[in-house]
C-alpha cells in the first residue's frame, strides 16, 4: 500500500548494518595505517633529515589525517541518517497496518459482516434444544436499551453463564452465552425477552431472530 513493502525496509536495515560494519573497519585499517607509517617516517626523518624537511612532511601527514578524519566523519553521518530513514519506515509500516485494521474493522461495520458467522440457511435447521456454547443473532432493536433487555432476559435462563454481546451493528446483536446443561432455548426466550420475536433461522450453533417491530417500539414507547 502506498509503495511501502516491509521487506524493502528489512534489505535496507540489513545493507545499513553491513556498510556502517564496512567504513567502520576500513576507517580503523587507515588510522592503524597512518599512525603507524608516520611514526616510522618522523624516526626515519630524525635520523636522517634537515628540521625544515621534517616539518614539511608533518604537515603533509596532518592533512592526511584530517582528511581520514572527514572521510568517517561522513560515513558515520550517512550511517546516522539511513538508521533515521529505516526507522521512519517502520513507523510508518505500524501505522499503516493500524490504519488498515481499522479500516476493516469499518468496513465489516457498514456491510454487517462478521468473521466467524456462518451465513443465514448454510447449516441445517434442527431443534431448539441447546447445550455449550451458542450464539443468538437478534434484531432490528432500536436502541442499546433494548439490547440490555435481552442481555438480563439471556441472564435468566435456568444454567446459562458467560454472556456477551460480539457485536451490535445495523440495530441487530450477536449475543454468545454458555448453556450448563441442555435446554429448550427458543421457549426460555419466549417466556423471558422483552419483546416479541419470529425465527428466522435455526443452527447448529445458535438461532437467528427477527424481533417484532411494532411490538418492540410499543414496549419502548412505555419505557
Amino acid at each position: 500500500m502506498r509503495g511501502y513493502d516491509p521487506d524493502e525496509v528489512d534489505e535496507a536495515i540489513a545493507a545499513r548494518d553491513a556498510r556502517l560494519a564496512r567504513l567502520e573497519r576500513e576507517a580503523q585499517r587507515l588510522a592503524e595505517r597512518v599512525v603507524e607509517r608516520e611514526k616510522r617516517l618522523q624516526d626515519a626523518l630524525r635520523k636522517s633529515m634537515p628540521a625544515t624537511v621534517t616539518k614539511g612532511i608533518e604537515e603533509i601527514y596532518g592533512q592526511a589525517r584530517r582528511q581520514a578524519t572527514r572521510i568517517r566523519m561522513k560515513a558515520l553521518d550517512d550511517a546516522v541518517q539511513m538508521a533515521d530513514r529505516v526507522t521512519e519506515l517502520s513507523g510508518l509500516r505500524d501505522e499503516l497496518g493500524t490504519r488498515v485494521s481499522e479500516l476493516a474493522e469499518v468496513a465489516r461495520e457498514r456491510l454487517g459482516l462478521e468473521e466467524d458467522r456462518p451465513a443465514v440457511g448454510t447449516e441445517p435447521a434442527q431443534g431448539s434444544v441447546y447445550a455449550g456454547q451458542v450464539e443468538i443473532e437478534v434484531g432490528p432493536l432500536s436502541d442499546f436499551a433494548q439490547l440490555t433487555g435481552f442481555e438480563d432476559a439471556a441472564a435468566g435462563i435456568d444454567g446459562a453463564s458467560e454472556i456477551k454481546v460480539k457485536r451490535f451493528s445495523g440495530g441487530r446483536a450477536w449475543v454468545s452465552m454458555n448453556l450448563e446443561n441442555p435446554i429448550d432455548l427458543l421457549r426460555a426466550l419466549e417466556e423471558t425477552a422483552p419483546f416479541d420475536f419470529v425465527v428466522r433461522d435455526r443452527r447448529r450453533n445458535g438461532v437467528v431472530l427477527d424481533v417484532d417491530e411494532g411490538d418492540a417500539n410499543q414496549q419502548h414507547r412505555a419505557a
